[in-house]
């Protein structure tokens, strides 16, 4: 194979069909409504109890405000671009079937294959935060217990297997292996329970609130807390608890994994903090045990949807990458009974499962971020990149050229490369503002001026091309300024991080790039389609509906 011919292979373009996309053997059951809260208690659920007092404890201290402010920012940003696809092609697969239609196929594999890391490990954490609250109301009877019958001796597990923590991820996940429709109604009932454990936590924190709580004083901080104030560990403490408390505003990633599964998509689309249970165990120190109580339950009432908003979006991308060959096809069959993807979710339940009961809650939380960043920083790149396809488009049959909306390889080239630049741009501005831009370097303050240059001018010469015509419910608005600021922010989270998770993550990414190379790449519905082309120029269906190579 050819390094041209292999190239083509890789980043083969999945042409968009909206009409065809519509149709799906998934069954249609979720409202505008059931859309909503399903995001909504995701985030809240891992916002509130999961990431507060982990990023408080280990890098915000009490600015883990201005961290999940930033996080909120950046994640408003992704969100526009996220709403636009999901107009686009309403389909089961969020970031993945995106990237599928701008970037080509290697990336989507990449990035789906990112995602199911991300929902693993999302769904692992919430599991054990849940076990871990309903092991604080018994007074840790449960850990007691199984520490001492199954004890694990390793730095790089928890302490002992949470059978608890198992056994209620596979529960939920046949839950929804049997349907959506029951598991969605009980979602809005929790959802709505842990809205009003919410205000009832807002109103009796309002009552007990001490001005000095936001200043830790230096001779209070112990060794490993930072420097006492506001923000014990700097500036960077902040951006990089904003990086992780980025995973708690996923909710519209999961609304968009369900596409296929919306009534109407393309319309509707926790020492000195408890770090296990941290707003119980605030009401626990101030005396009110009744409070404590009733955040207790309503945690583990919060943390429900929670679970279900991380564990439905994972069956659903397995099903997307099955149906277009690049993982087994057995794991995208749907049940005709059910209208799900039977064996997909109860597969990815069990070993998530296992996931949540050998890890404990820091492991998990430290490795949650990562790939949801990057699935977020493409998806702006992919709305840059269809909306130029689209300007030029209509530049070029103005021009008498082109046919069918189809740029020719040479034109192809130039979108791909002028996108490159300004994701370089943007990266290398990333890499450049907190070191030695920070430390006034002559030679980077001037590579940095010529870098946002390069990027401002593209952004300027797609900002005056013609605007397209296409209807959809919603579009980003202030293109090409939105995707490029969601890229920037998503950048500068991502290489906060610390250089642990980089390493996780490069492990799982060669364990993906191993699959697609010895299975994907050949079993790759759309890559067949292309070897067939020139013999029967047929169509062939996939999980996008009908497709005619049209490359």
């Amino acid at each position: 194979m050819g390094c041209g011919s292999l190239t083509k292979k890789l980043f083969k373009v999945r042409k968009l069909n909206t009409e065809d996309a519509v149709e799906t053997k998934l069954a249609r059951v979720l409202s505008t409504f059931d859309l909503t809260l399903l995001g909504v208690g995701s985030t809240l659920g891992v916002g509130i109890y999961v990431l507060t007092g982990e990023v408080a404890r280990e890098s915000a201290g009490p600015a883990v405000v201005i961290s999940f402010l930033l996080a909120a920012i950046a994640s408003a940003f992704a969100g526009f671009c996220y709403a636009e696809f999901g107009a686009r092609v309403p389909k089961s697969g969020s970031a993945y079937v995106y990237c599928y239609c701008t970037v080509g196929e290697f990336i989507a594999f990449l990035i789906g294959w990112n995602l199911i890391l991300e929902y693993v490990i999302g769904t692992a954490s919430v599991t054990k935060a849940f076990s871990t609250y309903l092991d604080e109301m018994v007074d840790n009877k449960i850990s007691k217990f199984l520490r001492s019958i199954a004890p694990i001796d390793s730095p790089l597990l928890g302490e002992y297997p949470d059978f608890l923590a198992f056994g209620i991820v596979v529960t939920l996940s046949v839950c929804l292996a049997l349907g959506l429709r029951g598991s969605t109604t009980l979602n809005n009932i929790f959802t709505c329970l842990n809205l009003c454990v919410v205000v009832f936590v807002i109103v009796v924190g309002a009552i007990n609130a001490d001005p000095n709580n936001w200043s830790i004083p230096e001779s209070q901080v112990p060794p490993w807390g930072g420097e006492g104030g506001f923000a014990p560990f700097g500036i960077s403490g902040i951006i990089k608890g904003a990086a992780t408390c980025f995973y708690g505003f996923i909710g519209f990633d999961c609304i968009a994994t369900t596409g296929e599964e919306a009534k109407t998509p393309k319309k509707s689309i926790p020492l000195a903090i408890n770090v296990n249970a941290p707003l119980s165990s605030i009401f626990d120190a101030i005396g009110w045990i009744t409070a404590k109580w009733i955040v207790s339950i309503g945690a583990l009432f919060g943390l429900l949807p929670s679970l279900m908003g991380s564990l439905l979006p994972l069956p659903r991308i397995i099903y997307a990458m099955a149906n277009d060959g690049l993982l087994f096809r057995s794991l995208g069959k749907v049940s005709e009974r059910f209208q799900s993807p039977l064996l997909g979710t109860v597969l990815s339940g069990f070993f998530t499962g296992i996931m949540a009961m050998i890890f404990n809650l820091s492991q998990l939380i430290d490795m949650m971020s990562i790939g949801t960043l990057l699935a977020y920083t493409i998806v702006a790149s992919c709305v840059l990149l269809l909306r130029l396809n689209e300007l030029f488009i209509l530049f070029l049959q103005g021009l008498g050229v082109g046919s069918d909306g189809i740029l020719s390889t040479v034109q192809r080239s130039f979108l791909h490369r002028a996108r490159s630049l300004v994701i370089a741009a943007a990266m290398s501005c990333v890499v450049y503002v907190p070191n030695d831009i920070a430390d006034g370097n002559p030679w980077a303050v001037a590579v940095l001026a010529v870098l946002v240059s390069v990027a401002v001018l593209l952004l300027c010469v797609i900002a005056i091309q013609p605007k397209s015509k296409q209807k959809l419910y919603f579009q980003v608005p202030l293109i090409p300024l939105v995707p490029a600021v969601s890229i920037a922010f998503n950048l500068y989270l991502m290489l906060m991080l610390d250089p642990v998770t980089w390493i996780r993550f490069g492990v799982w990414l060669a364990i993906g790039i191993l699959i697609y190379f010895t299975y994907g790449i050949r079993n790759s519905v759309l890559n067949n389609i292309q070897r067939s082309y020139t013999l029967s120029k047929e169509t062939v269906s996939t999980s996008f509906g009908e497709f005619t190579d049209k490359y």
